[in-house]
């Protein structure tokens, strides 16, 4: 039988990257003409794979809206192959729920248009999520191509025992951390062995010689993938001709243009038994390290920031308040929230999120953030009106001002809430507005407390009024403006249920006094009855335990130093020394300090190189290979300040860190460093629905010095006794240095993009003002650990507020919307489903072990067990969850 080539016509369509969204957008509309043309003149043209993402169609279409039926005959033709994705994420940097939404999404725009390809395509992401194999098997595939994070090796090469991410073969079972499994193909001569291929004699016998002893090395099958396209490639109008060609030259070969469904089902029908197994998360482990690229988790660390906030917003606020508003109104704003989504992920491909391309890219994705952003605070604020106008306020004395706080996480949540709650109001209509500006403010002051239903005081820190303009803007009338006299209120909220919300109020009257405070006067030591933080000499400190007596020192050291790579890439200049918080002695001052809360202002400065010296710009500009690059620092130094606010809360085992800078420096990173006496061989960290064990040591091939990696809201080391866990928010790139330091990047700044040119990017350097948020928290035995994951979780998304009406209504003022029990659940959405508007509750099991697990709404489990599609299945609702699995529930 004839060995069998399948050549399969594609563009890799980055939308953006080494030139800004509307150069490649352009481009685009040239390909997909070109397309349609070539559909009608060549009958031999099988079809062409429009790289995985729907999107593209939407950018087409944004342009040409008067070709949308022919692009709707190609796709029924079978000639444009679309889907399953919206767009081609980076797995690694978006959240669980953004890798959801983008199939589900993806699925649902493809399926409008017709037959989406079945395949999970990851031609270029910056390595492979661990939980991939569960993941599309739980949306139907069965089968996912990747171009990075396993070494081919080649047939005639041993896999060796103490090899796990490397591949004898092209084609290998790819396995996850909960034992699911797909067929996954590797691009193992990238996804442009088969490009531009010779339509003339001479040519052609070259090129297919190479070609085919190269797919022919690791195939494990005489079926021989050859992707005709790369990376906005141009589509090859002549391609027929040339595998007319190729089976004239050699006939011992079948030479067809085909398509990845044929492709895969005759390479799986065939497939040996020795097909290899490889496990988890695909990133490079076993190479020389240095082109993981787990550095663009560092690179514009602004991006990743924004990228979190939206997020949270979207997942964990707007969705969950309204689904708990639809049980009053019957109504769920889906479109107004697809849109809001499809909006964030067009920051979510791999040259987008990753911070890796020119700064005009970067430039536009910063009004899609804001946009989507928006979107969700209309949506949260549309909810928050529902259950405000219907929550029942009698409980409360008629003159008081009620409010309410709402949970939205699956966590329990102890932290300090803040609430403007407005006293007064003078509508323009009654006077002129520096009058009634004046008539609020003249008013004698009163003293305020806050009670809860029963009327207990509640102990509060209450603001002296203040008088601001503000509006309402109604739904059946013209906007309101008005002058208003309110106070700032601030209440402990302690161990508050998850997904619930409770209802106090503003009354007049003298608190009851409180004296006591958890910092000393001097700020030095700061304590609750479950911690002690100690703040030394240089800003580090030392945290105590109550609870283990577990004590560890010199936390909260910074680290700067040089970096002469770019935008993917980390690399230190040779013979660079690290510069050290700890070196230099810092002020501290108290911000707050109360019996629920304390706030200690740490002020420290390093003298560090003002940039690069000269040498790096020629480097760059002769495209040197950064790791030959011989640039080092800057002898010139300059100030670079790093004000730190350390907070500690009472009832809560975590200390909150708000960091801020001023970078006005170049060419260099800043990390913040957690050191622990640990000895562990692995440890944890915050993944795509999976907290992922990893290895604190590196391959044998590894040769960079450093090993990055990605994170969400957390790292974790522990051993048999302790453990310690820091949490971030939007601060994606951490390192575990020496196996017992957890160093986190707040910071990487560099000047150009990298890869295969030179590209500068001054706004890389990120000059200007950031502010940085983390934490810490020690636990006891490794079954403790997973409190300050949700501790973690929990810190990511603060508690919601809302000033009510005193009023009689339909609505408990309070509630637990959903009732979770269950210590190693972790949820990622609360949603309604489009269709039919039942509600989703979907999320993870964070243990590797199967855990107790129940979920009620109304003291009712869930009806049904759904993919990830939200599709029924026939799997049975029951009080356990299996190590790893990723659960959808539907009420």
């Amino acid at each position: 039988m004839k060995k069998k080539v399948y050549v399969v016509s594609h563009s890799h369509w980055d939308r953006e990257w080494y030139l800004p969204y509307e150069q490649h957008h352009m481009r685009l509309i040239e390909l997909m003409d070109d397309l349609l043309e070539l559909f009608k003149t060549d009958p031999n043209f099988n079809s062409f794979h429009l790289d995985g993402q729907t999107i593209i169609l939407d950018d087409y279409l944004q342009v040409r809206p008067e070709r949308r039926a022919e692009v709707q005959q190609a796709i029924d033709e079978g000639k444009l192959r679309i889907g399953p994705f919206y767009i081609l994420q980076d797995d690694f940097l978006i959240s669980s729920e953004s890798n959801v939404r983008n199939m589900l999404i993806g699925m649902e725009d493809s399926k409008k248009w017709g037959t989406p390809v079945m395949l999970g395509y990851f031609p270029d992401t910056f390595g492979n999520m661990g939980q991939t194999p569960q993941m599309m098997k739980k949306a139907g595939l069965e089968t996912a191509a990747f171009g990075r994070g396993v070494k081919p090796i080649g047939f005639d090469n041993e896999v060796l025992d103490a090899e796990s991410y490397t591949s004898q073969y092209s084609e290998m079972w790819w396995q996850g951390p909960d034992k699911s499994e797909i067929f996954g193909l590797l691009f193992a001569n990238w996804y442009s062995n088969g490009n531009e291929i010779p339509a003339e004699k001479e040519a052609a016998i070259k090129f297919w010689n190479q070609k085919l002893a190269d797919v022919e090395k690791f195939g494990s099958t005489n079926h021989y993938l050859m992707m005709n396209g790369v990376d906005h490639q141009p589509v090859q109008k002549d391609v027929t001709k040339a595998i007319a060609l190729a089976n004239e030259l050699f006939p011992e070969y079948e030479f067809i243009h085909s398509n990845f469904t044929d492709y895969i089902r005759a390479v799986k029908n065939d497939v040996p038994k020795d097909l290899g197994t490889v496990h988890g998360e695909l990133t490079s482990q076993e190479t020389d390290g240095w082109f993981t690229l787990a550095n663009t988790a560092s690179a514009r660390v602004y991006l990743k920031q924004w990228n979190t906030k939206v997020q949270r917003q979207l997942e964990n606020i707007a969705e969950p308040l309204a689904s708990m508003a639809y049980e009053i109104s019957g109504k769920y704003p889906h479109d107004e929230l697809t849109y809001a989504w499809k909006t964030l992920m067009q920051n979510h491909p791999h040259d987008s999120i990753c911070g890796c391309s020119v700064d005009e890219v970067h430039r536009e994705m910063m009004p899609r953030f804001e946009k989507s952003y928006e979107a969700g605070k209309y949506v949260e604020e549309e909810a928050l009106r529902i259950l405000g106008e219907a929550v029942d306020t009698t409980e409360f004395p008629e003159t008081s001002y009620p409010f309410m706080v709402f949970n939205t996480t699956g966590y329990r949540k102890t932290e300090v809430v803040s609430i403007e709650v407005e006293l007064e109001r003078k509508t323009f209509s009654e006077g002129y507005p520096s009058k009634l500006w004046a008539e609020l403010s003249d008013q004698p002051a009163k003293a305020y407390k806050v009670i809860d239903k029963a009327g207990n005081e509640i102990p509060a820190h209450i603001s002296e009024e203040a008088v601001r303009f503000d509006y309402d803007l109604p739904k059946d009338r013209f906007r309101i403006p008005y002058m208003e006299k309110y106070i700032t209120v601030q209440l402990r909220m302690e161990d508050m249920a998850a997904f619930s919300w409770e209802t106090f109020a503003i009354v007049e009257g003298e608190a009851k006094p409180v004296t006591e405070a958890l910092a000393t006067a001097d700020g030095r030591v700061i304590e609750n009855a479950e911690i002690k933080v100690t703040i030394a000499e240089n800003g580090s400190i030392t945290l105590l335990d109550k609870t283990t007596g577990k004590e560890v020192s010199d936390l909260l050291v910074f680290e700067d130093v040089g970096d002469i790579a770019n935008e993917y890439i980390f690399k230190q200049p040779k013979g660079d020394t690290a510069i050290l918080s700890s070196s230099e002695k810092a002020t501290c001052s108290v911000v707050k300090n109360t019996a629920d809360q304390a706030v200690i202002k740490l002020v420290q400065t390093l003298m560090i190189p003002v940039s690069a010296d000269a040498l790096l710009t020629q480097e760059q500009q002769a495209v040197v290979d950064f790791r030959s690059r011989n640039a080092g620092r800057s002898k010139e130094l300059a100030p670079f300040v790093i004000e730190t606010l350390v907070t500690v809360t009472k009832g809560s085992k975590r200390v909150d860190f708000e960091t801020k800078v001023n970078n006005q420096m170049k060419d260099h990173r800043l990390r913040v460093l957690f050191p622990t006496d640990i000895v562990s061989e692995t440890h944890e960290a915050d993944s795509i629905y999976e907290v992922v064990t990893r290895p604190n040591k590196v391959s044998t091939s590894w040769e960079n010095p450093t090993n990055p990696q990605h994170q969400h809201a957390f790292a974790n080391l522990h051993d048999a006794n302790w453990g310690m866990t820091v949490s971030n928010f939007g601060l994606n790139e951490y390192e575990i240095v020496d196996g017992q330091t957890i160093a986190v990047t707040l910071l990487r700044a560099v000047g150009e993009l990298g890869d295969w040119g030179y590209f500068p990017t001054p706004e890389a350097q990120c000059l200007g003002e950031f502010t940085f948020h983390y934490g810490v928290e020690l636990h006891g035995a490794p079954e403790t650990r997973y409190k300050t994951y949700f501790e973690a979780y929990s810190a990511q998304v603060p508690a919601v507020t809302l000033q009510v009406k005193s009023q009689s209504g339909t609505l408990n003022n309070a509630n637990e919307y959903l009732a979770i029990e269950g210590a190693t659940f972790g949820t990622t959405a609360v949603k309604r489903n489009k269709e039919t508007n039942e509600l989703i509750v979907r999320g993870f099991n964070l243990s590797d072990k199967k855990e107790p697990f129940v979920i009620e709404k109304n003291a009712k489990m869930p009806t049904q067990l759904l993919n990830l599609l939200e599709e029924a299945t026939d799997e049975p609702v029951v009080e356990t969850i299996d190590p790893y699995e990723i659960r959808t529930m539907k009420f």
